[in-house]
């Protein structure tokens, strides 16, 4: 059915293709992507993440390889691209994570197949779309829509990240500009947009005890100015089986500022919450 360690071929979904990866062997471990985020974004993490675990990337419909859409959606139709993988690859049983957009979508996936999820991993996420993080949205579209790329670096990128970590990186931020330049390419934008829309109708909050029962582990960051850490409390507080931990000195791309952090959370969850 697939390579074990190799790049995957497209799926088909609904008459689209959806591009995913499965690396290394063990317990399934599913990642879902942040919205800027595709299967490439997890390369570093994944030498350590593989050791006891069999690791599926995806890239959902306006990501990455995946197939980009040519009109409006919501939520209903990524998690129709989690099951689709998850059917093909024929996994009874997958531990969960997903970060910021893909921790959105990890939720509704969990309550909808809460028998396929062994262990939720939710990282800088919201149980739904609040006005602050709505006008968030509302300027990285704009800038989107003006296809103007130093713009919508300069609103989307410095926010994620925490005052500290930026300033102590500048010079890491600058190079990186050039290549985010080239993915910032209109086809980029333009379902970055559709993206940013498909979150505007999120709110899960009235079915969150629905994943009573499930290990949930629920991190958020000091310094997240998305999805500040009140948003992951409230999870908690709803998910009775659940932790929480907060980062310190974090923002909202934990697991780039705070890699090694990063890592003990995530196997220590899977590995240690029995």
């Amino acid at each position: 059915m697939f390579k074990e360690g190799g790049k995957m071929p497209h799926i088909q979904h609904n008459g689209k293709n959806i591009y995913y990866e499965v690396h290394g062997n063990g317990q399934p471990l599913v990642i879902l992507n942040g919205i800027m985020m595709s299967t490439l974004s997890w390369a570093m993490f994944l030498p350590e993440l593989i050791k006891e675990n069999q690791v599926i990337l995806l890239d959902f419909f306006d990501q990455g390889a995946s197939d980009k859409l040519d009109s409006s959606y919501d939520h209903a139709t990524q998690v129709g691209v989690v099951e689709a993988v998850v059917n093909y690859l024929r996994l009874e049983k997958v531990n969960l994570f997903g970060i910021s957009y893909g921790g959105q979508i990890a939720m509704h996936f969990a309550i909808k197949n809460k028998h396929l999820v062994d262990k939720l991993l939710l990282f800088n996420t919201t149980s739904y779309t609040n006005p602050w993080l709505k006008e968030i949205g509302n300027s990285w579209k704009k800038a989107a829509a003006l296809r103007d790329k130093e713009l919508f670096y300069q609103v989307t990128i410095p926010i994620i990240y925490s005052p500290e970590f930026y300033t102590k990186n500048v010079q890491w931020m600058e190079d990186r500009k050039d290549f985010l330049y080239q993915v910032f390419a209109d086809e980029f934008l333009d379902g970055i947009i559709r993206l940013i829309d498909s979150a505007e109708s999120h709110d899960i909050r009235a079915k969150l005890k629905e994943l009573d029962g499930i290990k949930v582990l629920i991190v958020g960051s000091e310094y997240d100015f998305i999805t500040p850490d009140q948003d992951q409390q409230y999870i908690h507080d709803e998910i009775s089986s659940s932790e929480f931990i907060v980062i310190k000195g974090c923002g909202h791309a934990s697991m780039y500022e705070k890699p090694i952090q990063f890592l003990t959370l995530v196997k220590g969850f899977i590995v240690n919450s029995m």
